[in-house]
Order: structure tokens, then sequence, then C-alpha cells
């Protein structure tokens, strides 16, 4: 019997580890497929408080594991498949063992929405990112090229002529999903141009992105073009389809909490991207997870 489980890795779940440790809950960690989420793909982190030298994101996952771990809590490498959170105790079913838990705090982040191309996967973390913010840095007096139309598009594309010397917006359609004073701000960015009725049928390119193919939706014409860096914003899925039916969510799985974090089943907390559709920042969901595992302390205290 836990105390308090936690199902995921990242930023979110292992501050809320932490905060659980110190707090003497003996917190359990659920790593999920990867330690440290998607944190943990990205090749340097400069923006997380704290280190001015940057750090990977391999680094900072395994130094919040080292502090988590130092004050009590224990992480187990495995993967959630099934939960009944309609008794209490809770009860969890891995791959590799099943648990039981007094309070449970889902940590399980959000992947980002693929393309689903040949080279995509391979150049990942090498040209193609899903995170202007970690990694527009690394593009300075580069051409971009972004895939979508909606408002995460535009918006991170414009944050991106920061760095790059060109930034292409590939569009499916022949107008954009974002709102029209973001449209408008695009359209004036000297930087930016759009290239209509369009997908990425391939990312092209050895150690490093070098080119994409382009295909017309509407002629089927195809070609390819040059370019030193792809980010996708075609949306993101939040990794919550094992709670379907038993927490409250939006029509894109985003769970849905109140201020302090807390589900619609008592004893259950969400903390990142789980719920968190807007920042997607290690720093932000590490907030969370700090207050998720505060709310869980008092829920503990209140069942004595």
């Amino acid at each position: 019997m836990e105390n308090v489980m936690i199902i995921g890795s990242g930023p979110a779940g292992l501050t809320a580890a932490l905060y659980a440790a110190r707090a003497n809950l003996n917190p359990l960690v659920i790593t999920g497929q990867d330690l440290g989420g998607q944190i943990a793909t990205t090749t340097e982190v400069e923006n997380f408080p704290g280190f001015p030298e940057a750090l990977t994101g391999p680094q900072l996952t395994e130094l919040m594991q080292k502090q988590a771990e130092r004050f009590g809590a224990r992480i187990e490498f495995d993967s959630i498949t099934s939960v009944d959170l309609a008794r209490q105790p809770f009860r969890l079913v891995g791959n590799n063992a099943e648990y039981e838990a007094k309070s449970l705090i889902v940590a399980t982040g959000a992947s980002p929405r693929k393309l689903g191309v040949p080279g995509e996967k391979d150049l990942t973390g090498r040209g193609v990112s899903y995170c202007a913010t970690c990694d527009g840095f690394f593009f300075r007096g580069k051409e971009l090229m972004i895939v979508g139309g909606g408002d995460s598009a535009l918006q991170e594309g414009l944050f991106l002529t920061k760095f790059a010397s060109k930034v292409q917006i590939v569009h499916r359609r022949d107008s954009l999903r974002a709102g029209p004073a973001l449209q408008e701000r695009a359209r004036k960015n000297e930087k930016m141009s759009f290239i209509w009725n369009t997908v990425i049928s391939e990312v092209q390119g050895d150690k490093a992105v070098k080119a994409v193919r382009l295909k017309n939706v509407r002629t089927g014409e195809e070609s390819v073009k040059p370019v030193d860096g792809v980010f996708v914003y075609v949306g993101h899925i939040p990794n919550t389809a094992i709670f379907k039916g038993q927490l409250e969510m939006d029509e894109e799985g985003y769970l849905s909490v109140d201020s302090k974090l807390h589900t619609n089943i008592p004893g259950v907390f969400a903390a990142g991207e789980a719920h968190d559709r807007w920042f997607r920042q290690a720093i932000v969901s590490a907030g969370y997870g700090c207050m998720a595992a505060m709310e869980t302390e008092k829920y503990l205290a209140s069942l004595e």
C-alpha cells in the first residue's frame, strides 16, 4: 500500500516526488516509457532557472531524480496500462506489477502530434523539433520551416524569427486557423512567408535536416526544398487515455482540474501537461508538480 503514487517522471512528476518525499510520504514514481518525459529528448536546456551554463535534458532529469531520491522518493521503471479509481485504495496495473495507493498524482504529460512521414523520427533532435522555445537559439541565421496553421504555429514561428534568417509556414489549407491579430503580425514580418495547400511528405538528411519533400494537396505536385530545420505544430496529444471514463477531461483529453489541481475524484491530482494545454514548459510543469504534492499531503492528512 502506497501513500502516494506519481505516474510520470518528467519535471512535474519528479518535482512532485521531491516535495512528497520531503513531507515523509515515501512516494513511488512510475517512470512511464521514458525517464524524464519530453525534456529528456531536448539536446540543451538553457531556460531552466539555476543553470546559467545550460545542460542537456537527460542531465536535468538525472539531477532532479537524484534530488528526489535523496529525500526518499522511489523510482520504478514501469508503465501503467490500466487504473481503477472507483475504489479506495486506487488500483493500478503496470507492465511489471500491480499497485495500490491512497492518493495519486497524474503527471503523464502530453506528446506532440507527429507528422508521421519518413525521416521525421530519425531526425528528431537533429533539425526536427516540436519546441521553438527549447531549440530556436540553435538555428541562428538558418532557414526554417514551420508546419501548422493555428495559433501555436504562428506564435512559435514569430519567436523563431528572432534567430532564423527565414521562416516559412507550410499549411495544408489556403487559410490559417490562427487568430486575426496573430495572422496580421505574421504577414507583416519580413522574415515570414507562407506555402499554401501543401504538406511535408518526407524529411531528408543524414546527421541533420538538409531538405524536405513537399506535396501540393490540390495538384499532387511534389518538390524538394532545402531547409535547416523543421518545427512541427499540428497539436499535442495528452497522455491520458487510460483515465477515460474515470477522470473528467475535455474533448482533446486534457484533464479537468480546479485551481489547486484536484480532479473530480478525491485523492487524485494532476500536474503538468496532462492538464496544461497552454504553457508546456519544464519550469511550469515543475511548479504544478510542487502544487500537486502539497495538496496530496493535505489530502492524506485529512484521512488521518
